[in-house]
């Protein structure tokens, strides 16, 4: 557990069945695509989008004679995931066979890590609200070659196989069965994602099927889960299916619900849940059998005698550590810490390296965490999604953004001036200083300016004048008065200040 972010856990997910309640009990595989130009047993490329085909070495398409060999920095990726997953790193680790009907496997079997999986037992903290965290156990991370695609609808009486994603580097990231609920499932999901992410080792491009989940799903009665955690007896949990190659948050909620309601009805009914491996159906809204599910021994897994077990230097391993990015988790604490932000604030800014890259950016000219806090994620996050833009393509610079908030700081102009100052720096390129010189947008700080159009206003109300002094609260209609007078250049806090004491509130 993160000392420097205290947490408590949430509550499970419970639904109500016909005749009682139920609550759920999810795992997760997760299958990362490695970050690298090269697969994990041949130099052929990984880049996607390329023509049917054309990624493939001797080695992808089985060819006879055609050996394996180990790709260094696929295996230097795992071991950096492993790392940013506070995981055990294997220093002894090995490659099995795992004998499938793959059609588009053109081998017939994939390479794999069964026995000695190269990282051990690590964890992620998923943040479902301020103060709120599930700590997700990690069991084990393995690597193993992808399959290619086949393609069904191009031809009515044939399918087609493209081998360019077969032997494409995959980390798969398996958790315990900890996660508690359809949201928390999705949030694990973006949590991992962000934090591959930060490491680099995954772009974590869910439509490109570069990150995709497989969500096992089980429900038991309310008391059996904490039996479960104190005997790690999976007896007293119930029986688990498997839905498969999912690859949308959206669509990871809907199938576990609609899979534990499912499961629910067939044993309040006096049935037993099969367990098997399913798919989702978003246009039904529905899961369905895929087929039974597999043991290990039903793959016949055996040591692959092509590869030699990897071993590796623990100083290698601290080589790489060495180099790891600041993660998520510490990035929000330390912006909690030195910025004076809220959780909330802090976990939108560091929700990508890129967010938080602009952001401290923007505080370094601006001197203010919390106003440049303010100012990214409602005004520029706000305008960029209004113009569908990513940040990296921020029409305004951090630098610029930064002189907005230093210029409100300073109090040369208001807030409300800001707004305009954004605009205009935002849509014409300009230099935000140099836009409140020229529009002549300085806020008015002489008290005396200040003062005049202050009298001026209370000579023309004496009503409203009266009404104040019995009403305090209607001073603020004054101030109003004064600040359209001066077409909102006056400083407000000055205003606040003189319209009292011309009142005597």
């Amino acid at each position: 557990m993160l000392d420097h972010l205290a947490f408590e856990t949430p509550k499970p997910t419970v639904i109500a069945g016909a005749r009682e309640d139920w609550e759920l009990v999810i795992g997760m595989e997760v299958h990362a695509q490695v970050s690298s130009k090269a697969k994990l047993f041949s130099g052929a490329s990984t880049q996607f989008g390329a023509e049917p085909n054309a990624n493939v070495a001797f080695v992808d398409a089985a060819m006879p004679g055609m050996l394996p060999v180990i790709n260094e920095f696929c295996v230097e990726q795992a071991v950096r995931t492993g790392l940013g997953l506070k995981a055990e790193i294997n220093l002894f680790s090995a490659f099995d066979r795992k004998n499938y009907f793959y059609p588009d496997l053109p081998q017939g079997y994939q390479i794999s890590q069964l026995y000695h999986p190269i990282v051990g037992e690590g964890e992620i903290i998923v943040d479902m609200g301020p103060g709120i965290a599930r700590r997700v156990r990690i069991e084990r991370i393995h690597l193993e070659q992808d399959a290619g695609k086949s393609i069904h609808d191009m031809d009515p009486s044939m399918s087609f196989v493209d081998l360019n994603r077969t032997g494409v580097a995959l980390m798969e990231i398996v958790s315990r069965p900890d996660i508690r609920g359809p949201e928390e499932a999705a949030a694990y999901v973006t949590k991992l994602r962000q934090i591959l992410r930060y490491l680099g080792t995954c772009d974590g491009n869910m439509q490109n099927g570069n990150l995709r989940a497989d969500v096992n799903v089980s429900v038991c009665r309310p008391g059996q889960y904490e039996k479960y955690m104190e005997t790690q007896d999976f007896s007293h949990l119930g029986t688990r299916c498997e839905i498969k190659n999912m690859n949308s948050m959206r669509f990871i909620q809907a199938a576990i619900d609609y899979e534990a309601r499912r499961q629910i009805a067939i044993v309040e009914d006096g049935g037993e849940v099969v367990q098997e491996t399913r798919l989702y159906d978003p246009d039904k809204n529905e899961t369905r059998s895929m087929r039974s599910k597999e043991e290990a021994h039903d793959y016949r897994y055996f040591p692959c005698p092509d590869l030699l077990p990897l071993e590796i230097e623990q100083a290698w391993v601290d080589g790489i550590k060495a180099t790891l990015p600041e993660l998520p988790d510490e990035k929000k604490a330390r912006f909690v810490k030195d910025f004076g932000l809220s959780e909330y604030d802090a976990g939108v800014l560091t929700a990508d390296t890129t967010n938080a890259s602009f952001f401290e950016e923007v505080v370094a000219t601006a001197g203010d965490g919390k106003g440049a806090a303010n100012w990214v994620i409602n005004e520029l996050f706000g305008r960029l999604k209004k113009d569908d833009r990513d940040i990296a393509d921020s029409p305004i610079s951090p630098a610029r953004l930064g002189q907005i908030v230093a210029l409100i700081k300073k109090g040369d102009i208001s807030g409300k001036i800001g707004k305009d100052v954004f605009e205009i720096a935002y849509t014409q390129d300009r230099d935000p200083e140099e836009i409140v010189e020229t529009e002549g947008m300085k806020q008015v700080t002489d008290t005396g300016a200040i003062e005049t159009a202050v009298d001026e206003v209370i000579a023309a109300n004496p009503d409203q004048v009266e009404k104040a002094k019995q009403n305090p609260k209607l001073a603020g209609w004054f101030v109003g008065q004064v600040m359209k007078a001066t077409g909102g250049k006056a400083n407000p806090k000055a205003v606040n200040e003189i319209v009292a004491a011309k009142l005597g509130l």
